[in-house]
């Protein structure tokens, strides 16, 4: 039955239908590089978005099977060379995990500084960055319908204990929230918090509708759940109690916002996909879209702008057009800075204004979130122009600032200061911010 959830993994992969035409050699690629990075895909993936006759270039199957090149030629060769000698389970395990560990599996301070210390102690599953805004990452959530090749937060889904953030306890989340009212936002994310059961999802979200709240004024969730399996909100078990969840939510006067993840047009020509947006747009939830930037997925203009027209039209908001953080995969993902300005800029002038919500190229550094605003010359001297439109620091945020041009440069650690200066305006502080994090952590301090 087509609406009944199957998932496919390293483990099942072969037992695809329409896989099983593709030459063995891109199976046993897919393989190999499946046991460094998370694999996961399910039927409705399969059957409506995977363009089975332009394999191996069509976005969408990039997108859910692991590539070859995913992994530098050393790391794929250790990789196969053990699977292909039937070398045992141990010595695959390690050699994989320390691959893991070179890919950078925890980019922009997720482990390090975002989450905030009470007492001494790291409140695992939460991550307070940006002063407004909470993240919590329900444990039951801490999944997706499939995944992403791209995934920045794959460490998350590899079975690597250490490399996870999560939490099951929503009396956590709540007393942390007491202690912070100048919080208005709350983030749900993972994985995918929508992988959740409704009931479950309710545990978390109920107590934030009580009075006592008043301050959160937005609750929002990180789903790629529209693309990937849009059952869940028309014709899953609970779907209707979903709904009613959602409902509460705008009753309790609070704004609900499904932070929607969409990487292709393709993802938004289904009937099941549309049918889900306009159920979600009946019970009053907002809806904003969100993608970075792929090289092999995405990385065109013309495609951008057909998104977000599509998006548009469906009533969604689009909202950000972020760059491959340094993680994982990066060197096969990743656009480099100046061509993705480029992109963004010949997709934004066909757009009309409704369209013009969106900010981009992002990315989601340390520091913040840093925007390209373009590039310019001064004094004869070419020049990135940047900003951030969220700050460790609030007051970083609308501050303009420059980096010399670097034409290889993909992330702001690979740029420097214009004009020879030593330091961008942040970047003391930010140094500052960062060894108080540490000093906190070990004498116990509230951070």
């Amino acid at each position: 039955m087509e609406k009944k959830y199957k998932v496919f993994t390293l483990r099942n992969f072969r037992e695809i239908p329409q896989i099983k035409k593709l030459p063995a050699s891109l199976l046993n690629e897919i393989e190999t590089v499946a046991h460094v990075f998370p694999f996961k895909t399910n039927n409705y993936v399969i059957n409506h978005l995977i363009d089975w006759d332009n394999i191996p270039e069509d976005p969408m199957f990039v997108l859910n099977f692991p590539q070859r090149d995913m992994l530098l030629p050393h790391d794929f060769a250790t990789i196969y060379s053990l699977l292909k000698q039937g070398g045992d389970e141990k010595l695959i395990k390690d050699a994989v995990n320390q691959i893991r560990l070179r890919l950078n599996p925890h980019p922009a301070g997720q482990l390090d500084l975002n989450v905030p210390i009470k007492n001494g102690r790291r409140l695992e599953g939460i991550q307070h960055k940006y002063r407004e805004t909470v993240l919590f990452f329900p444990s039951q959530g801490q999944t997706c319908h499939a995944y992403c090749t791209f995934c920045f937060r794959w460490p998350q889904f590899t079975g690597m204990d250490e490399m996870r953030f999560a939490s099951r306890e929503a009396s956590m989340l709540t007393g942390y929230l007491r202690s912070k009212p100048g919080v208005t936002n709350v983030l749900f994310t993972g994985g995918d918090p929508l992988t959740m059961k409704s009931s479950l999802l309710a545990k978390y979200i109920e107590p934030l509708l009580s009075p006592e709240f008043d301050h959160i004024h937005t609750i929002r969730l990180g789903t790629k759940a529209l693309s990937y399996w849009p059952y869940r909100f028309t014709t899953d078990a609970d779907s209707d109690e979903l709904m009613r969840l959602f409902q509460k939510v705008f009753q309790a006067g609070k704004h609900l916002t499904i932070m929607a993840h969409f990487n292709h047009p393709v993802e938004l020509d289904t009937v099941e996909t549309k049918n889900a947006i306009e159920r979600l747009r009946n019970v009053n939830v907002e809806i904003r879209t969100q993608s970075p930037l792929l090289r092999h997925i995405n990385d065109n203009e013309d495609i951008w702008a057909e998104m977000w027209r599509k998006q548009v039209s469906l009533g969604c908001i689009p909202y950000y057009m972020f760059l491959a953080r340094d993680t994982g995969a990066h060197h096969y993902f990743s656009v480099k800075l100046e061509e993705a300005y480029e992109i963004y800029r010949k997709a934004y002038i066909q757009v009309s204004g409704v369209a013009r919500t969106v900010r981009g190229p992002v990315m989601s550094a340390s520091p913040g979130k840093v925007q390209v605003l373009g590039l310019t010359e001064i004094h004869g001297e070419k020049l990135f122009v940047l900003q951030f439109l969220q700050g460790r620091n609030p007051d970083w945020v609308r501050k303009p600032f420059f980096a010399s041009y670097n034409f290889h440069a993909t992330w702001i650690d690979e740029l420097k200061p214009a004009f020879g200066e030593q330091n961008f305006f942040w970047q003391k502080e930010y140094e500052q911010l960062y060894n108080q994090h540490k000093y906190s952590l070990t004498h116990k301090e509230d951070f």
